[in-house]
């Protein structure tokens, strides 16, 4: 196992087809770990294993791989770039210590590339830039660098500059070392060669390693003193302070290449080895002690008690539950015990194991700052803290955006059902964003998720990967329900169970809340009005009360209720009878309270050719689409605007057969609307 200095964790990020799955097939291919080149258009990317990753030509699932280069050891998650498969990005954000943000030098920071950055940045993690795509028609380095920082306020380094641009797009030059570099294409990049800046590039050259070093004079005094003097900075300076520097978030290293085209990929792996942190480099990570109930600090050290996160279930026909862990402290190894805080289990690790894609070779222990897979967990889940009883830890929760899209499900024949449902399962506890709810009045499975393309992709995996015969309803929108006014409700509840009076009596007041800040229960009684016992069965009754809706049956949001009185008797008032006034008045309370149904509103980017413009724009306003933004780029068209998702169904379609299969879109959830017309009272 490679020391902690040695090890980097780093995932790569960026907006569908920005090139990322490419860009780690030639990581492998240059480290040695894979012997030939696999490409996304044909199939064949050793990333995307998966045969719908294959087939669609995109990245579903984060796949885990680790490399070596100049003796470091690179641990690597490619994540996907479509906005349904957020819940990847989010979990391997939240183990991981840097990052790469790729960019498409055409299509420039486009929508998801906004959305990871900003999960990075909740994330605090450091990352380098490579704008990819510099041999493309349409190419524009510089204006990639100025929408880094007018989208992302991000502060660019630029490091390397593109020779030539599009179709003359011929290498790079590297501005600590001041040559020109261009790659073999007899040998498939694997050689470079150097060369002295061409004079009719120089001025270019001095600009903008001026602007380098006048960034990093801030950071080193050194610096600051050799240039002042016209002294030469030697590029091992120059290369601690960017790394400085990039570890406290302070700017980003900007790289450029062609991935497809085998250019540029050899630097970006010396600038991970470079600028970006080991283990023990990042702050460490927080804990909260589970006796003594204050948080701690887990420095990164191999000879101190285990902790280890869960950030990724995956299943195995033959391995059965394969557990993704990051290790944070300790180590821990094979055919040991460990101990699963969330679910208060031990299990047996079976074998530890190194992947690379979805192959693996086995280990024998792994230990602080490293990532692996654990075969043998039976009961763990996404976000479970895994460690032993001599350090009771949990490390935070992993929060995850709630499904906004549903569809029936159902067995082709009734001997499947069960075979369905243990399917459903499974997949639910791999991802954290797909959920399953059996419909009490009618038997029906309903599946929800965070859009059509991760639901079909669901669904394939359960008829094809598991072979289950099932058959699947139209998609439907997942509503909520919250209330438009303000009430005070007493609730008197008096029954006879088991011969015996349960009695109770309690006022609450509800009133809306702002939007996107959630429920919330509290109480303005002391325990000389009402017992603890009884205040926590008002509380249980209400927080069961918020899922079950108002009007139709979804789930309650953006509620505040107070519980402003209560009356009991020490003979008849029980925890059971206050826990149900709570729920039978709540429901009367919302429905005095003007209910509101509520529609979950999308924020769709399209990017569309020119030519297209006006189609799509009149497309999106029959959908009820309200424009934000439109910008223009070299060549194509950038449209921002807020849609119901009712209205967005189909919407694939629709837009490849107006454009001539030319436009892209991302689509994600941007908030709750009151649905016109559907205030109920």
């Amino acid at each position: 196992m490679a020391e902690l200095k040695k090890i980097r964790n780093i995932g790569i990020m960026a907006h569908i087809d920005a090139g990322k799955t490419t860009t780690t097939e030639r990581i492998l291919f240059y480290t040695g770990k894979s012997h030939r080149l696999g490409e996304v258009d044909n199939g064949e990317a050793t990333m995307d294993w998966m045969a719908q990753e294959q087939e669609r030509g995109i990245t579903i699932t984060s796949a885990a791989t680790t490399c070596f280069w100049h003796d470091y050891q690179i641990n690597i998650i490619d994540t996907p770039g479509h906005v349904d498969f957020t819940a990847e990005v989010e979990r391997s954000l939240r183990v991981l210590d840097s990052a790469i943000a790729i960019f498409c030098a055409v299509g420039g920071v486009q929508p998801q590339s906004e959305t990871v950055w900003h999960q990075a940045d909740q994330y605090h993690v450091p990352r380098i830039a490579y704008v990819n795509k510099m041999d493309r028609i349409g190419a524009d380095f510089f204006n990639v660098i100025k929408e880094m920082e007018k989208k992302l306020a991000a502060e660019p380094l630029i490091l390397t500059l593109p020779i030539g641009s599009e179709s003359d797009f011929e290498g790079i030059i590297d501005l600590l070392s001041k040559k020109e570099i261009r790659w073999n294409s007899d040998d498939l990049g694997t050689s470079l060669s150097y060369s002295d800046i061409s004079p009719s590039r120089s001025s270019q050259v001095e600009e903008y390693r001026e602007k380098m070093v006048d960034h990093l004079s801030a950071i080193s005094d050194e610096i600051t003193r050799l240039y002042l003097e016209g002294e030469e900075i030697s590029p091992s300076l120059l290369k601690r302070a960017i790394r400085e520097g990039t570890n406290n978030r302070l700017f980003v290293p900007v790289f450029c290449g062609a991935s497809l085209k085998n250019i540029g990929v050899q630097p970006l792996l010396d600038a991970i080895i470079d600028y970006l942190p080991a283990p023990d480099e990042v702050p460490a990570a927080v804990g909260h002690h589970i006796r003594r109930e204050h948080e701690i600090t887990i420095e990164c050290r191999t000879e101190a008690p285990p902790v280890g996160l869960v950030f990724k279930i995956q299943s195995d026909r033959e391995a059965g539950n394969l557990s993704y862990i990051r290790m944070y402290s300790g180590t821990l190894k094979n055919g040991t015990a460990a101990y699963n805080f969330n679910k208060k289990k031990k299990e047996r690790i079976n074998r530890l194991l190194r992947m690379h894609s979805n192959r693996s070779s086995q280990i024998d222990s792994v230990s602080a700052g490293d990532i692996a897979v654990i075969v043998g967990f039976k009961n763990a889940q996404t976000g479970d803290t895994i460690g032993s009883e001599q350090l009771p830890l949990l490390l935070e929760k992993m929060h995850f955006p709630e499904p906004v899209i549903s569809v029936a499900i159902e067995p082709s024949t009734l001997s499947e059902r069960k075979k369905l449902q243990s399917t459903l399962e499974q997949l639910e506890k791999e991802d954290p964003t797909f959920l399953i709810k059996e419909m009490e009045d009618t038997g029906e499975l309903i599946i929800s998720g965070m859009g059509e393309l991760h639901l079909d992709v669901l669904v394939n995996r359960v008829i094809k990967e598991f072979r289950v015969a099932a058959r699947v309803g139209k998609p439907q929108v997942s509503y909520r329900e919250s209330i438009s006014g303000t009430v005070t409700h007493t609730e008197k509840y008096r029954r006879i169970i088991a011969g015996k009076e349960n009695v109770a009596e309690i006022t609450i007041k509800i009133a809306p809340r702002a939007q996107g800040s959630g429920n919330s229960f509290e109480s303005e009684l002391g325990t000389e009005t009402l017992p603890q016992e009884l205040l926590h069965a008002v509380e249980r009754g209400i927080n069961g009360a918020f899922p079950s809706g108002v009007v139709y049956g979804y789930p309650a949001i953006d509620i505040q209720v107070i519980l402003v009185g209560a009356v009991y008797h020490n003979t008849n008032s029980t925890p059971l009878a206050f826990e149900a006034a709570a729920a039978l008045g709540f429901d009367s309370a919302c429905r005095k309270a003007s209910p509101v149904l509520l529609e979950p509103i999308m924020l769709v980017d399209v990017m569309a050719p020119k030519d297209f413009l006006g189609e799509v724009l009149g497309n999106l306003t029959s959908r009820k689409g309200e424009i934000i933004s439109l910008e223009s780029k070299a060549v194509t068209e950038h449209i921002r605007t807020r849609v119901p998702l009712a209205n967005m169904f189909g919407y694939s379609t629709s837009l490849r057969s107006i454009t001539q299969g030319r436009a892209t879109f991302a689509m994600e959830f941007s908030h709750f609307a009151a649905k016109s017309g559907e205030l109920t009272n």
